[in-house]
């Protein structure tokens, strides 16, 4: 009953939202897709902003829409943080804060000095809007949406109005809200970088249907999926930084079957990282390459050969230890290695980005 079901089906001229999701009742959902895959559509959905003819709407076991009930905005228990804050410019940071809280009726499950200290917005609280960078004006916006005691809180491409340097600035923030808070979060973005870094579960859109819904690590590993954070498709792992390499600027992440060895970025030892791999930043042999450049060589085993999107291509899907990792390579490699199911490989990993 911890879950979320959700099947809507919204029909206008030249665009239709046909859809069933099955999602999870904690953590950072993200509906990724680009724009007009119906993203927004879907997360007004389930706020009840936008009623669907034919709709039905589950929440840990509470319906909130069917053929016969529709229960309206303001009595859904959650919180709606919008691309800009939209705070009342007459009123001071915390003035912004107790109208969300005097608004709330629900058991609170967020206290506000919860929802300041996760926001780090304790030192915002006599400024007004104006006298607020913007990404410290969408931290005030989140903890507002917090304020009103949530039980599931929508977030709709919240960084998309704010710079790379802001974006970076409250990332962090929204990482604490999802390792945190017992809410779920839905979180619509068309960014693969964020989608990377901040999410648990993965819903991707295109034309108003779900191509893939899932685990994130599990969905991405698909290759059957037509899935890409970015350029093309690859992997995201968990891992932490299990060993520093002062001499050669160095730190080694660890994650479920391996390490992998990338640049220093002075996070502290045990730290929780996340590492995005590319498809094309990994080669496969059949013997361990020595006297190579490439500092990561992990033994592993081919589990699948699928097609990528250009004939000359394929993907390889290799098991190292607990993890998956994709490999897109030639087929005339495929061949030349005879690379078939069950087959022992090394994966060269070229190409590793932290993802936070």
């Amino acid at each position: 009953m911890d879950k979320i079901t959700a099947r809507f089906h919204v029909s206008w001229p030249g665009f239709a939202l046909d859809l069933s999701l099955n999602l999870p009742g904690r953590g950072v959902t993200a509906i990724f897709g680009q724009s007009g895959s119906g993203k927004t559509t879907l997360l007004r959905c389930i706020a009840g902003l936008e009623r669907a003819g034919q709709g039905f709407l589950s929440f840990k076991g509470e319906v909130w829409q069917n053929d016969r009930t529709f229960m309206p905005t303001h009595k859904r228990p959650l919180g709606y943080v919008f691309q800009e804050a939209s705070l009342f410019p007459h009123l001071s940071v915390l003035g912004n804060l107790r109208y969300g809280l005097a608004r709330s009726q629900a058991e609170q499950t967020v206290s506000l000095d919860h929802a300041i200290e996760l926001l780090g917005i304790g030192a915002l609280l006599e400024r007004k809007p104006e006298r607020l960078s913007g990404g410290e004006r969408q931290r005030v916006g989140i903890a507002r949406a917090l304020a009103v005691s949530p039980r599931i809180l929508l977030m709709d491409e919240p960084l998309a109005a704010l710079d790379l340097a802001r974006k970076q600035e409250i990332l962090p923030y929204l990482e604490r809200l999802r390792d945190e808070l017992e809410i779920p979060i839905l979180y619509v973005t068309h960014s693969p970088d964020e989608v990377g870094r901040l999410a648990n579960h993965l819903v991707a859109l295109e034309g108003g249907s779900v191509v893939a819904q899932g685990p994130l690590a599990e969905t991405l590993a698909r290759i059957d999926l037509p899935i890409r954070l970015g350029e093309e498709r690859g992997v995201v792992l968990e891992g932490f930084v299990a060993e520093r390499d002062e001499t050669w600027h160095l730190e080694r992440v660890e994650f479920p079957g391996g390490s992998l060895w990338m640049r220093d970025r002075a996070l502290p030892l045990g730290h929780n990282v996340r590492v995005r791999i590319p498809s094309g930043g990994i080669s496969l042999s059949c013997v361990p390459q020595l006297n190579s450049s490439i500092l990561n060589t992990l033994a592993g085993v081919v589990e699948a050969i699928g097609d990528d999107d250009h004939p000359a291509h394929s993907l390889v899907r290799v098991k190292i230890g607990e993890s998956v990792l994709l490999a897109r390579i030639t087929k005339r490699s495929v061949d030349a290695l005879d690379l078939h199911p069950g087959l022992p490989v090394w994966a060269q990993v070229k190409s590793v980005a932290v993802a936070q």
